[in-house]
């Protein structure tokens, strides 16, 4: 069989017993607490905790309509992050990797332990043909004297005995105990959980009994875990008990690539003399094949038994499979909208693919680009069962082009100063005598690897990598101290708003929230003014740097939150007025309404029985509006023109404009901003109806068309905003969850207008846009500008581009002619500098002027042409650029390097003079100072 054929033999095998075929989950977990989806359980966690039924609707491909208490699939996991890592091994043995699949089949409420062991039995080793006598059941038996939870799994023990006996085996050889560890499963500290039993494979040469059953648990590459079977059967409590649940799961776990490579190893498991290895199924052959093509390199299959002092073939094979693994990974996350940047999970994929790179570089010579043309390798691999792959393989193929070419810029420049220190590292521990150096290793100081990190991009472990590789350690404590210090340069940096309690004994934390009844406030006609709100003043809280703030029993005022900013207006009792500076939330939910005076607190006491008006700043709230809902507007076009990978990295709307952070691996080219900015003014002409229905979480946590947020908390509530469509079915072109405020139509935005695009970190772009009045300014200020440069350059707004096109031209010409009329006239004042030299009690000859250069570089380029003309001997140049401005030149010949001059420490010395600093290489120096005065007489 191909591994394809196992991976559907497995799925058959499970329909055939009636379970529904379910596709694989996207990468991107559902829950907040994963960084990836790693294992096949994670999908159906929510009706593990009977947050939801199982029902037909989730499983397509069905066998019956009615069925929907079994399912099976094969699902994508990635494990390099968190408590499942598994990065640092991939290459260096033959059966981690960071992006694997997991064949499972679960029963929720269903069949149980009976059904779930003999059908696994059934299938390896009468369908697949996996001699019984190598397969290894292991169940729990908990050491008590470590507390571990429930009982002896007697039920498994019994199943897989009866299983064993049938087969003519000694179940007392075949079943191996195992502990809480290794045996029994919890979904986390309190909830389901249970019991598991795995079957091990035996994988050595001889299929001895007493000798496999050694190797069981031993962490042995020959002896392997391929399955596991979990028994959902327990609930821990918070107190440490554990009840019976009152339905009973089961959740298997199969290795697909263990498995296949397993097969393709022993020829259908009938020759186990060769190492076993995931990396000989099928599967890895295309990747294999066009690493081999790009490198001119072959894979021999070679496993290091340490990590230092390979040999160049090991090196070449653990790249071939670092490069198979992660360009699997790498393009299997993109295809589910995980791009790589900076942070959290899109992070971990760009090490991955910069891990993929520097082995590629470091151990193949492959150049930039290399990574890219491995991903038709992986869609004619993958791209079957998983389809996202073939539809997105231009996206994969565009991001991951981006990031090599922008991390190949640094990587060279990052290996050279990695190899300076290093071979410094050795240096200074050399000059410590032969003892030293047998004791102790060299160490790659702590600011080296955060200067990597920081301006090259290097992750600790790259560089620790390349520690391995150059017999050198690296400062792990000191890049801590570093990445600390920076963090701390970060903190002093932002702008917080603190809120101090310093007067009240009120606790704001058990304080109840203030409701807010202001979504409706301004969906009035605009020639009106809303009636003001009533409320009881309730509270007043002095804050620690002298404001003053006041909580009501409830309030129209929007509260700054989820990038909109807070309210400001007025409230009002008795005939006076007190302005609103604004309005913020405590962490108990309380609005406080900041007093634009202070002072006129102590006029005011809480009351029940008096009752205030409130009144938000109505035009200023409107103004918000328009952009919040502009915001949605941008967001959905955004993703109808870049693609769906496109997701919400941060928000600030506000009266007069909106900015809205978003993941993307490139600029926005100008005529997709023209797109972007015509879809949303569309939707703007239609003015469609924005409306916010109150939905149970658990009933759309699932639906992919409304926008939720990694990471964000949401209660068993949540507000659905959406556009168009009918109000209350959830069934708009924009919906994302949202506790904002929001026009009542698009109309009401009047006209859109894009005025910024920028990057704000590697694979985060910025939009920044205006609505309304201050989109007809921009559009207004545009066409005065243009008008004025039309002007000055006497053309027309149709010949402006003409016009520009003839003046670059025009200047390109004439900085070409400067330039060739620089370069002769550096090269005469060269040949006249050289014919000037004077000798040196060496021999050698000299050159030592202040000339005229009009830049530094220039200057360089004098003394360059000096030294060619000179042949051997040195050459000390100087230039001002002002007067406290001054640079410094010195080339010194091989010649002149082996007589003892030295560039560096002549221009270091030099420099101080000049009340600057400078220094290099032996052969070229440069360096600046501030006394230009002085130039000419240091140079003597």
């Amino acid at each position: 069989m191909t591994a394809s054929e196992i991976r559907q033999s497995f799925l058959d095998y499970f329909a055939s017993q009636q379970h529904s075929i379910v596709a694989s989950s996207s990468l991107m977990p559902d829950s907040p607490g994963l960084l990836f989806t790693n294992a096949g359980m994670n999908q159906f966690v929510p009706i593990f905790l009977n947050e939801r039924k199982p029902d037909a609707a989730h499983r397509p491909n069905t066998l019956r309509p009615a069925l929907d208490t079994r399912a099976t699939d094969t699902q994508k996991c990635i494990r390099a992050g968190g408590k499942h890592n598994d990065l640092d091994d991939v290459g260096f043995d033959t059966y981690h990797h960071t992006m694997f699949e997991m064949l499972g089949n679960w029963s929720f409420g269903d069949y149980f332990k009976k059904e779930s062991l003999a059908w696994g039995w059934e299938l390896l080793t009468k369908v697949w043909g996996i001699p019984a006598k190598r397969l290894f059941a292991t169940v729990y038996s908990p050491d008590k004297s470590k507390n571990d939870p429930a009982d002896f799994d007697q039920e498994a023990h019994d199943i897989w005995a009866g299983l064993f006996r049938a087969a003519g085996l000694d179940p007392a050889v075949h079943i191996v105990n195992g502990n809480k560890k290794d045996n029994f499963w919890m979904m986390g500290d309190t909830g389901p959980c249970g019991p598991c039993s795995e079957i091990h494979f035996n994988l050595l040469p001889s299929d001895d009994e007493a000798a496999g059953r050694a190797l069981v648990n031993s962490g042995s590459p020959r002896c392997i875990e391929i399955w596991n079977h979990v028994f959902i059967q327990f609930n821990a409590g918070a107190d440490g008990s554990f009840s019976p649940l009152p339905a009973r799961h089961v959740d298997t776990g199969m290795g697909f690539e263990r498995v296949a490579g397993i097969y393709a190893t022993t020829k259908a498991f009938t020759d186990f003399t060769p190492e076993p290895s995931n990396y000989n199924a099928d599967i890895f052959t295309s990747l294999f094949e066009a690493i081999a093509k790009l490198s001119g390199k072959t894979y021999t299959g070679t496993v290091p038994a340490t990590r230092e002092n390979l040999s160049e073939q090991q090196r070449t094979d653990i790249a071939f499979r670092v490069l198979a693994d992660h360009a699997r990974t790498v393009s299997c996350a993109i295809a589910d909208g995980i791009l790589p940047s900076n942070e959290g999970r899109n992070y971990v994929i760009r090490r991955i693919l910069r891990r993929g790179i520097l082995y590629g570089r470091k151990d193949l010579g492959l150049s930039t680009g290399f990574f890219t043309k491995l991903v038709p390798a992986v869609v004619a691999s993958l791209g079957t069962v998983f389809p996202e792959l073939k539809e997105q393989q231009t996206l994969i193929e565009k991001v991951i082009r981006n990031e090599e070419e922008n991390f190949g810029k640094t990587l060279d420049r990052g290996i050279a100063l990695f190899s300076r220190a290093a071979n410094l590292a050795h240096e200074e521990l050399g000059k410590n005598g032969q003892q030293q150096k047998i004791l102790h290793t060299p160490i790659i100081p702590g600011a080296v690897v955060f200067e990597l990190y920081d301006t090259y991009g290097f992750p600790l472990d790259m560089t620790q990598l390349l520690a391995a590789e150059y017999l050198v350690t690296v400062d792990t404590a000191g890049f801590e101290k570093e990445m600390e210090a920076q963090r701390a340069r970060a903190r002093a940096a932002q702008k917080k708003e603190i809120i101090t309690v310093t007067e009240n004994d009120n606790d704001s934390a058990t304080a109840a929230p203030t409701p807010f009844t202001g979504f409706d406030y301004t969906h009035t006609q605009y020639n009106a003014e809303p009636e003001p709100q009533t409320a009881s003043l309730v509270e007043i809280i002095t804050v620690s740097d002298g404001r003053a703030c006041l909580v009501f029993d409830r309030t129209p005022f929007y509260a700054e939150m989820g990038g909109q900013v807070g309210d400001t207006g007025t409230v009002s009792i008795n005939g006076k007025t007190y302005a609103i500076a604004s309005t913020i939330k405590d962490k108990s939910g309380r609005h406080l309404h900041e007093l634009a005076n202070p002072a006129e607190a102590s006029e005011l006491a809480p009351s029940v029985l008096q009752s205030f008006s409130l009144s938000p700043d109505v035009v200023r709230r409107r103004a918000i509006q328009r952009h919040h809902t502009a915001t949605h507007l941008l967001h959905w076009a955004l993703r109808e023109v870049l693609g769906a990978h496109v997701r919400q990295a941060g928000s600030s709307v506000n009266p007069g404009y909106l900015r809205f952070d978003f993941a993307h691996f490139e600029q926005v080219k100008p005529d997709q901003l023209r797109q972007i900015e015509t879809l949303v003014n569309q939707r703007i002409i239609e003015n469609a109806t924005v409306s916010a229905t109150e939905v149970a979480h658990a009933d759309i946590a699932a639906r992919k068309d409304i926008n939720q947020f990694f990471g964000d908390k949401y209660g068993d509530r949540v507000r659905v905003v959406q556009v168009g469509g009918t109000p209350g079915k959830l069934d708009g072109y924009s919906m994302e969850l949202c506790g904002g405020t929001h026009t009542a139509a698009t109309g009401e935005l009047g006209l859109f207008k894009i005025s910024v695009e920028s990057a704000i970190a590697a694979g985060t772009r910025r939009i920044e846009a205006v609505t309304g009045l201050h989109a007809y300014a921009l559009a207004s200020d545009h066409e005065t500008l243009l008008k004025e440069i039309g002007a000055r350059i006497q053309a027309g707004p149709q010949d402006i581009l003409q016009k520009f096109d003839t003046l670059l031209a025009h200047k390109t010409e004439t900085e070409k002619k400067l330039k060739l009329h620089e370069q002769r006239a550096a090269a005469s004042l060269a040949a006249d500098l050289a014919a000037k030299a004077t000798g040196l009690a060496d021999g050698l000859k000299q050159v030592t002027a202040v000339v005229e250069a009009p830049t530094p570089d220039a200057l360089r380029s004098i003394g360059s042409q000096v030294l060619s003309k000179l042949g051997e001997g040195v050459v000390k140049l100087g230039a001002a650029f002002g007067p406290e401005k001054v640079s410094v030149v010195v080339f010194c010949s091989p010649a002149a390097n082996k007589a003892g001059h030295q560039a560096g420490k002549l221009v270091a010395e030099l420099c101080a003079k000049l009340d600057g600093k400078g220094g290099g290489k032996p052969d070229f120096a440069m360096g600046g100072g501030k006394a230009a005065g002085k130039l000419a007489e240091v140079l003597k």
